[in-house]
């Protein structure tokens, strides 16, 4: 009998990421099934992108437990985690690479037990660039959330079209959706631009968009126009921001109604009248509360930029045309596919998992083995580097010398671990771009 026959849910997420550690914990809290409690332990996985507890407080998303991990002392919390302590639902909030590497290991950790928990995986947002890459990485999980209606039909045919087992695939919605829809312009009319780390990703592209965004300040003194940050210098999201703005608008010279701003997006979106973005997710969030919303398509509308994934939209629009006083209006087709839900139905959006979730929770005899579609006989010269980077053999074995394989981290050792990850952090944030430029001379 599963936990949750007798007591609150018990569910692990595993995040790589504050964007991912809010998509895993949000998602655990809306695939739950009925009314039941839920007991939830967060683990963020050791690297680049580990968010700063400043990062975590931004995202808003409380939990029972959370610590920092590595990948193989998650699986050996995951083969610990019996009786008592077992987990009946795991989320897999990481990169493709991160979930195959996972899947493996697990599989290797559960492969003796009659029970084992429902184990759930997906996408944070857009899915616009490797598609086939990222999904066949997750194959092998219970369930591989789709984040629309669009999405579930391309993730089906990317399966069935390599004779994997599609039945994974499970449509959602995105789980950050919700809040007061916009119900008028407020005083200060407020635009703000959602900024990206990594898009776009050149000096003189970002260096465009800061000048665009500091002249619509300056043609509209009575408009508040505040450039939306995701990190501040130092601290890392899922991509790298090598460019950050805030160094770049230090050699600008903004009028008093440009602000920089930090904070969830969410309760920035109760006072926002115009979102523009060059393709964040922060796109949907302000589609599904009916804030006008524009998709830049300055630089072009480009899959480098994920602009393209706007196209039909209704939203495309450039600085010229908003500086002119330009409003777009969005299709409601388009909307509707792309799981927003803004004329209702988004508390439904999340009952398929439910119910599958329930049934798996209760399936006689407990959940056949994991079964991705990458093995060592299906992708020989693939598998075995996926797997190396999170220092697991083929087989999901620790390789000799793995970080913390045999036994759990001292204090002298934590202490050492974060010394190493704060200079990787400063060599990847800071040395790392200047070597690259001094290449480009």
């Amino acid at each position: 009998m599963p936990a949750s026959a007798t007591k609150a849910l018990r569910v692990a997420v595993l995040a790589d990421s504050d964007t991912r550690w809010k998509w895993g914990a949000l998602t655990a809290t809306r695939v739950r099934p009925g009314d039941t409690e839920i007991h939830l332990d967060g683990y963020l996985l050791r690297g680049r992108a580990t968010p700063t507890a400043r990062q975590l407080r931004e995202v808003g998303v409380d939990a029972d437990s959370l610590r920092e991990v590595t990948a193989v002392e998650f699986l050996r919390a995951m083969e610990g985690a019996r009786d008592e302590e077992a987990y009946d639902v795991l989320v897999l909030a990481l990169v493709g690479g991160g979930v195959q590497a996972m899947l493996h290991g697990l599989g290797r950790v559960w492969q003796d037990r009659a029970e084992r928990p429902v184990v759930v995986t997906g996408y944070v947002g857009v899915v616009y660039e490797k598609l086939a890459d990222g999904l066949l990485l997750r194959h092998g999980a219970d369930l591989v959330l789709a984040n629309s209606r669009q999405d579930a039909d391309r993730f089906r045919s990317v399966y069935e079209g390599v004779g994997a087992d599609a039945s994974a695939v499970t449509e959602v919605a995105l789980p950050f959706l919700g809040g007061a829809a916009h119900a008028g312009e407020h005083d200060p009319y407020t635009v703000v631009f959602a900024a990206q780390p990594s898009v776009p990703d050149s000096r003189k592209d970002r260096t465009y968009l800061l000048d665009r965004l500091i002249r619509h300040a300056r043609l509209h003194p009575e408009r508040e126009v505040l450039l939306k940050l995701r990190s501040k210098p130092g601290e890392h999201t899922t991509h790298i921001e090598e460019l950050p703005y805030q160094k770049l608008v230090q050699r600008a010279d903004p009028p008093p109604n440009f602000r920089l701003v930090y904070g969830h997006m969410g309760e920035l979106l109760d006072r926002t009248d115009l979102l523009v973005t060059i393709s964040s997710t922060a796109a949907l969030e302000s589609l599904h509360r009916r804030i006008p919303t524009v998709v830049l398509t300055d630089l072009g509308v480009r899959e480098a930029l994920g602009n393209h994934h706007f196209v039909g939209s209704g939203c495309l629009a450039s600085w010229d045309q908003l500086d002119a006083g330009h409003r777009p209006a969005p299709d409601p087709e388009w909307v509707a596919r792309q799981g927003v839900a803004a004329d209702g139905g988004y508390e439904t959006a999340f009952d398929e998992a439910r119910k599958r979730i329930a049934a798996l929770l209760v399936r006689p005899g407990g959940l056949p083995p994991l079964a991705p579609y990458y093995t060592p006989v299906t992708a020989p010269g693939y598998l075995p580097g996926i797997l190396a980077r999170h220092h697991l053999a083929p087989d999901g074995t620790p390789l000799p010398g793995a970080p913390a394989a045999d036994r759990a981290p001292g204090p002298v050792r934590q202490v050492v671990r974060r010394a190493a990850r704060g200079a990787y952090r400063h060599g990847v944030q800071r040395v790392a771009p200047v070597i690259r430029r001094m290449g480009e001379l």
